[in-house]
């Protein structure tokens, strides 16, 4: 049997530790997911707009294996400027990979949504404020909704935002998300307000949603306005052992949470990006069998579990934003979804 983590956060996998900075004002933000030494890191892009940084050094065949951080940044490619910042912070503890005498370079991918033009005006986020991300992050409950990387996201047009879940497989391997959903597509049926991913809910997590609101996948076309604005990131992160190979495959199966929690996904318009940061604090359950195969099922539950968590979290995310300004969010716009 499985369930939800004490917190029903990414910060249920010990030694993750996550932190935002949110400007409420220019609707923009950054969330930071703090990794403990020697962290293992995976990623996968799939979608056809994406803003990233640092995502070749993490490919299986590339020498670095370990990361310091991931960032999820507002402000569009601005926003990456901000990774700066968490890198000021990291080097100041003498975190990040050695490259000389008491020297270091702390490895920070990092992954953008774009949220231009949805504030008063624009500010973009920057090296303080991927430092203040740091500063403010705990290993406790994790703030969702309009904050940090969510502050400014849309979702089919109306207000998204950051949401987190985690799940405590049967082996005792801990798998969560945090993911900053600003999608062109929609987490539920648009007439309805049906959520997709509704039937994967863990220990009651989303209240009191109503269980039979239809949630129909009707063909409909892109829509035209704001095309290339949108974008769902995020961060998986698992206690067990991967390498970078394994930790790959795990982004890359994560990616089926977003498939079934938002429709449509990973189009053009989209820059969906999920990285895995394994701790490597459990051993990978059934490693080391004769035939290899017992650490492959291991790997393939830790990938479904990413993907139900994922989805998981993209629900949370709309269920916690809230109406800003024209941007109505999913509890103004459907009360009745909301039971008792």
């Amino acid at each position: 049997m499985s369930g939800t983590g004490r917190f029903n956060a990414i910060t249920d996998v010990e030694g993750i530790r996550v932190g935002h900075f949110t400007d409420l004002e220019h609707l923009t933000g950054v969330t930071v997911v703090l990794a403990p030494e020697g962290s293992i890191c995976g990623v996968d892009v799939r979608g056809g707009s994406p803003g990233t940084r640092e995502t070749d050094l993490l490919s299986p065949v590339n020498r670095i294996k370990r990361v310091d951080a991931v960032a999820l940044c507002g402000s569009s490619a601005y926003g990456l400027n901000s990774v700066g910042g968490v890198m000021r912070f990291l080097e100041e503890k003498g975190v990040g990979h050695p490259v000389a005498e008491g020297r270091v370079v702390p490895i920070v991918p990092a992954a953008v949504i774009y949220d231009l033009c949805r504030g008063e005006s624009d500010l973009y986020i920057d090296e303080g404020s991927g430092y203040a991300a740091c500063e403010d992050a705990t290993d406790g409950p994790v703030a969702q909704g309009n904050v940090g990387a969510g502050t400014g996201a849309l979702s089919g047009g109306m207000k998204g935002g950051l949401g987190t879940a985690s799940e405590v497989l049967g082996s005792g391997v801990t798998v969560g998300a945090v993911v900053a959903v600003n999608s062109s597509g929609t987490a539920f049926d648009p007439e309805t307000g049906g959520f997709y991913a509704r039937g994967l809910e863990l220990d009651g997590e989303f209240g009191g949603l109503r269980r039979d609101l239809p949630a129909r996948l009707v063909p409909r076309p892109v829509r035209r306005q704001n095309q290339g604005q949108h974008t769902t990131i995020g961060v998986i992160a698992t206690d067990a052992e991967l390498d970078k190979s394994q930790a790959t495959k795990v982004a890359q199966m994560a990616h089926d949470g977003l498939a079934r929690a938002i429709y449509p996904a990973h189009t053009m318009f989209d820059g969906d990006t999920l990285f895995t940061v394994a701790t490597g604090r459990k051993g990978l359950p059934g490693e080391g069998s004769s035939d290899g195969k017992d650490g492959d099922r291991a790997l393939s539950l830790i990938g479904v579990s990413a993907a139900d968590v994922v989805a998981r979290a993209v629900v949370h995310a709309i269920l916690s934003a809230g109406t800003v300004g024209s941007y109505t969010c999913y509890r103004d716009m459907f009360p009745e979804a909301i039971g008792t």
